[in-house]
């Protein structure tokens, strides 16, 4: 693909941005379950595809967890088949008025919410998000401009097709969803230049590529950069409960991003803890510990051990690894956190009313647990249906971004012939 034939497929999802802006929702719903549909019956070219990108991945010798992300299967496909069919029982933001008054001269004036446009998603690795995206964006009116990576290519190429068979007879413009599966990293920075046709770019991905797009984008950017997940297991706590929080915290998904990093563990409660913890887990996740810690592990019969450095706390381990650090109060967990943290997602295990209330007054992060596993953050489980993103900025949206977050608003004034006195 040239440059100027992807400014022309920029071009055209801008065109069909202004249109699908008006389409009705029940058009709008009818594609979602035309997608859902085939996402179910037609499953063998996708799949297909997806092995092909494996097969290159592994020979590639990519970490496990990038592998992971990877990978579709049915069951994953189903589920984000499921995911589009959430979409489709959510109300649709479009359109929706709020803030709307009477002003003492007549004037009726409030804001509606309208799409953004144009919304770019420049990712890696996951292909599901694809169609999270395309979804998302569809519901709430935007074009979509779908460029994953180059290790995802096949898949990528193979749900687009998906998506354009989806459209065809409806009344959605094909041109308003746009999959580049061109790997060619030059395509990402023409796309950042592009601020006369789209509106929002949302980088998914590591490090490297979230502070390429934040450095170089011309247009509005959303995005997290590493999400280094902290969970502080207070003094006053149910052991058996805080166990299980934080084994699935780790070890469900350990190559996500709302997968816990750091364990900030109360003295009080340090060795009956971590010795359930280390019961749990044995050989299965590396435990890399400050002095306190370690000692208390050993004597847990934890084996390999590994010691914590400063880098420890700033690490999103994507892999079955944990930090724990061992403290003596929660105002020193709260230090830790804000000190090494993400913003992204963090929790309390605590059966103190008090701590549990101060905690989430001060931590200042996109998503603040108490009892509850950080896995939850999520955009489908958020009950968004599925999310563009999560962002641990603070405009325009925070956390993981749905419907409504793909929108914005414009005053409508409606009078009866008011004029400004001079």
């Amino acid at each position: 693909m040239t440059t100027s034939l992807l400014r022309e497929r920029a071009a055209a999802a801008r065109a069909a941005a202004r249109t699908l802006a008006r389409v009705s929702t029940a058009d709008k719903d009818a594609a979602l379950a035309r997608i859902a549909e085939l996402l179910e019956t037609e499953q063998a070219p996708i799949l297909e595809a997806n092995a092909r990108d494996l097969a290159a991945a592994r020979q590639a010798g990519l970490d496990d967890y990038f592998i992971e992300r990877l990978t579709l299967n049915p069951d994953r496909l189903r589920g984000i088949a499921a995911d589009t069919r959430k979409v489709m029982t959510l109300d649709d933001p479009v359109g929706e008025v709020f803030d709307s008054r009477t002003l003492p001269n007549g004037l009726l004036i409030g804001r509606r919410r309208v799409p953004l446009g144009v919304v770019a998603c420049i990712y890696e690795s996951r292909p599901n998000v694809t169609v999270d995206i395309a979804v998302l964006c569809l519901k709430s009116g935007n074009a979509a401009i779908l460029r994953g990576g180059k290790e995802a290519r096949n898949s990528n190429a193979a749900l687009g097709e998906l998506l354009q068979k989806a459209l065809t007879g409806a009344t959605i413009p094909g041109d308003a969803i746009q999959v580049i599966s061109d790997p060619d990293r030059a395509h990402v920075d023409e796309l950042l230049e592009m601020s006369d046709l789209i509106d929002l770019v949302v980088p998914r991905g590591g490090a490297q590529l979230i502070d390429h797009v934040r450095r170089n984008a011309t247009m509005p950017v959303v995005a997290h950069g590493d999400a280094v997940v902290q969970i502080y297991v207070d003094s006053r706590v149910d052991l058996e409960q805080a166990v299980a929080i934080v084994d699935n915290a780790k070890t469900r998904r350990y190559s996500i991003c709302n997968a816990v990093d750091t364990l900030l563990v109360h003295e009080n409660v340090a060795p009956a803890f971590l010795g359930r913890l280390v019961g749990k887990w044995g050989p299965k996740v590396t435990f890399i510990g400050d002095s306190r810690a370690r000692e208390v592990l050993e004597r847990a019969g934890a084996s390999d051990i590994e010691p914590a450095t400063q880098e420890t706390w700033k690490t999103e381990h994507l892999a079955l690894r944990v930090g724990v650090r061992i403290v003596d109060s929660m105002t020193e967990a709260i230090e830790h956190i804000e000190h090494y943290g993400s913003h992204h997602s963090d929790a309390i295990l605590s059966d103190d009313y008090s701590n549990a209330m101060e905690f989430l007054d001060a931590v200042d992060s996109a998503a603040v647990y108490v009892n509850a596993s950080t896995q939850f953050t999520d955009g489908a489980q958020f009950g968004l249906g599925a999310e563009v993103g999560i962002s641990t900025q603070k405009m325009h949206a925070r956390g993981p971004m749905g419907l409504r977050e793909l929108t914005s608003y414009k005053w409508t004034i409606v009078g009866r012939g008011q004029v400004r006195p001079l």
